[in-house]
């Protein structure tokens, strides 16, 4: 991360980037900082169960909720399981961050102060918890072998990075999970070594979309590192307000990067930014 110079930002790799970060830093009472959180808050770790929120944001993320419009957290996972998980190392907590929204399961739930709105799951979803294990037994080793599978209540996550061959078992897995979808009504989110199989009719781009009108945002950021980001950043420019997309860079996922403002090296880089960020507002 190269910053500018004068506010110790670091550059945006596009016009329409600067203008974002320079929207936010003058007018932060009009921003909405949303951050997605397995991968961009928190480390991808091979069981999601284990995934912790980076030790240092929710400090980072309490000094900037006191100034900016709005911090939200957008995630897949239910949003208080992201609540749960995102203690950090000093004891600080998401919980912690004022007026923080966590909207859970692409924008289905919503996690706000300390109150949880969830509607029921849909049938499909049951139908489909009870299919799964017959159906990744029959696909054999590579299916099956370090398989594992994620139940978020709403929607279930097939993961493969334990697997002996990931990539592989991703591909064995993404035909017959597709027709089991299908078949109940469900839809497939591919991700970083996962295809989850949830609910149509919410995404992280409708989500974010909706917040931004509710909030009377004047400005936005947006980070994330998966496949289901890029509905959130096309978001950002369909907004038509100054915006500034992050990638929290892997080597797993590279169309998100293609697309960001400006790409920084995983959770680590996400903080130093957030950090950057609400060290020039104290600066204002």
């Amino acid at each position: 991360m190269t910053d500018d110079g004068v506010t110790g930002l670091p550059r945006a790799r596009s016009a329409a980037g600067a203008v974002g970060l320079d929207a936010i830093v003058s007018d932060p009472a009009g921003a909405v900082i949303g951050l997605d959180f397995d991968g961009t808050l928190s480390p991808i770790v091979p069981d999601p169960d284990g995934a912790r929120i980076h030790p240092e944001a929710p400090t980072v993320l309490a000094e900037l909720g006191a100034v900016v419009g709005a911090v939200l957290v957008l995630t897949g996972r239910p949003a208080a399981v992201a609540v749960e998980y995102g203690v950090g190392g000093n004891g600080t907590a998401l919980a912690d961050v004022p007026g923080l929204v966590v909207l859970g399961q692409y924008g289905v739930e919503r996690w706000e102060r300390g109150e949880l709105r969830s509607p029921p799951p849909p049938r499909g979803v049951d139908a489909v918890r009870s299919a799964l294990p017959r159906l990744l037994g029959s696909l054999g080793p590579l299916g099956a072998g370090g398989v594992s599978v994620e139940d978020k209540g709403r929607a279930l996550a097939v993961h493969t990075r334990r697997a002996s061959d990931p990539e592989a078992a991703l591909a064995v897995l993404r035909a017959p999970l597709a027709d089991l979808a299908r078949e109940h009504g469900l839809v497939v989110e591919p991700g970083r070594l996962v295809l989850e199989l949830r609910p149509p009719g919410m995404d992280k781009g409708r989500a974010l979309t909706a917040f931004l009108a509710e909030r009377g945002a004047r400005s936005v950021l947006f980070g994330g590192d998966d496949l289901g980001d890029l509905a959130a950043f096309e978001a950002v420019r369909a907004s038509g307000l100054p915006g500034v997309t992050v990638c929290s860079g892997s080597e797993e996922v590279t169309a998100l990067a293609e697309r960001a403002d400006l790409i920084v090296p995983g959770p680590d880089g996400v903080v130093a930014l957030l950090r950057a960020l609400a060290v020039a507002l104290r600066s204002r």
